[in-house]
């Protein structure tokens, strides 16, 4: 059903409130870069006051149509979008262990996953009955290392979930050769990654499922959201069923089920087990007007980046910096950094420098994920020593890399930078 406007007089003073208030910009009198400033504007809040107006406020029209629109932009068959990143991981989990997708995973299984990710890139593993298997990453890309995770198989692993660290697309050649010479499952874990691209291709779109985020500090944002895009046509439907309460409202198929129980309410027809990760369509009005902005966003990140990089090259023998995967296009989640082992800086004493100068700070994702103690309480496996993802932990962090840095604001970051070392009498 189509959304009337709002009134003329409200869509005015949401554009003038906006205005006065939204400046998100770099003041030198002032000085201060966070770790992410807001994406959106008056459009998004107007489309989404028209929702509220209208009163169809959870998951439909908006939210199938932005499916649509999200799958044709980024290569997709089809696409399930959800109300988080960590739901797309648990969706995409549960229906390749559901027995209506074969299952192509199951309980008992292994999947292998990098030591550097997020923790909803690992629990939907464990909740589901599989095994995470947790290999070290490469200290170039800050991917998962190809030639660990080929030394980590063993006699019950099914499947691999990669995920593309702050952007930096994955060796997907690689990767997907090794996957397929031992017939395993590939679930890509892109909630970082929104606009990657490896070889021209979106990433997500190399394995079977591929899951995105739209998390209010993201590249775009549907405040909280994300979606499940895969060109598996059976899969996408046990998603789609997954997603609500395991009934077939919104199943493509949906005459099939009808036909076969014609006796129950098609309403109300359940035809497996279910969760509620139905998006609102608060959620899915931000969306095509946010995915219109997505590509200058990438390129105000990606020239940061590359100004960051090539100003700090005197600084290479304190740091250690991303370097983006070879035939890919890095989207620049951030601008991670690791302090190089036995440098003269402390961590933490550089990172409150940072952040006693305004400039906001975090680690990279959850660090190394073996460390952390809830992985105690499940089981899993862990193969080698995880050094580098150690040293990601302890000496690792990013600062914003975002829309709204602009030239002032990245050469605050490096005078500041610059600032530190000269106050140590390193440089």
């Amino acid at each position: 059903m189509p959304i009337p406007p709002i009134p003329e007089a409200l869509r005015r003073e949401v554009e003038k409130f906006v205005e006065s208030n939204f400046d998100f910009a770099f003041k030198p009198e002032k000085p201060a870069v966070r770790l992410h400033e807001c994406t959106f504007g008056a459009d998004e809040i107007n489309a989404a006051l028209a929702t509220m107006l209208s009163t169809y406020v959870t998951m439909g029209d908006q939210t199938r149509h932005f499916e649509a629109l999200c799958s044709r932009h980024f290569g997709f068959q089809h696409g399930i979008m959800v109300n988080s990143g960590s739901s797309a991981n648990l969706l995409a989990v549960a229906a390749l262990t559901n027995p209506a997708s074969g299952p192509l995973l199951r309980a008992g299984d292994e999947v292998i996953v990098p030591a550097l990710s997020w923790s909803t890139t690992v629990w939907p593993l464990i909740q589901c009955g599989l095994v995470p298997v947790i290999i070290d990453i490469d200290p170039t890309t800050l991917n998962l290392d190809l030639n660990q995770a080929r030394q980590a198989i063993g006699p019950k692993t099914r499947g691999i979930m990669p995920v593309h660290v702050y952007g930096n697309p994955c060796d997907m050649d690689g990767l997907m050769e090794l996957a397929d010479s031992h017939n395993l499952v590939v679930i890509e874990d892109c909630c970082e990654a929104l606009g990657a691209l490896y070889r021209g291709r979106s990433v997500g779109s190399f394995g079977v499922v591929g899951t995105f985020s739209f998390y209010y500090s993201h590249h775009i944002t549907t405040l909280e959201g994300g979606i499940c895009h895969t060109n598996d046509f059976d899969l996408a439907e046990v998603m789609r069923i997954l997603r609500a309460h395991g009934w077939v409202r919104e199943t493509q198929n949906r005459e099939i089920y009808e036909k076969q129980h014609a006796e129950i309410d098609p309403r109300f027809l359940f035809v497996n087990v279910g969760y509620n990760l139905r998006p609102t369509e608060l959620q899915a009005s931000f969306g095509p007007i946010q995915l219109r902005k997505l590509e200058k966003f990438i390129e105000v990140r990606a020239d940061n980046a590359g100004f960051w990089r090539e100003a700090m090259r005197p600084l290479e023998k304190f740091f250690r910096f991303q370097e983006p995967t070879p035939n890919g296009r890095h989207s620049w989640f951030g601008f991670p950094m690791v302090i190089q082992p036995g440098a003269p800086v402390n961590p933490r004493e550089f990172r409150d420098f940072l952040k006693q100068n305004q400039i906001e700070n975090r680690p990279l994702i959850a660090g190394n994920i073996a460390r952390q103690p809830a992985l105690k309480l499940f089981p899993h496996r862990i193969f080698g020593d995880l050094k580098e993802s150690d040293l990601v932990m302890s000496n690792g962090f990013t600062f914003g890399n975002h829309q709204a840095v602009d030239e002032a604001a990245r050469n605050y970051v490096l005078d500041t930078i610059i600032k530190f070392f000269k106050q140590k009498r390193l440089i």
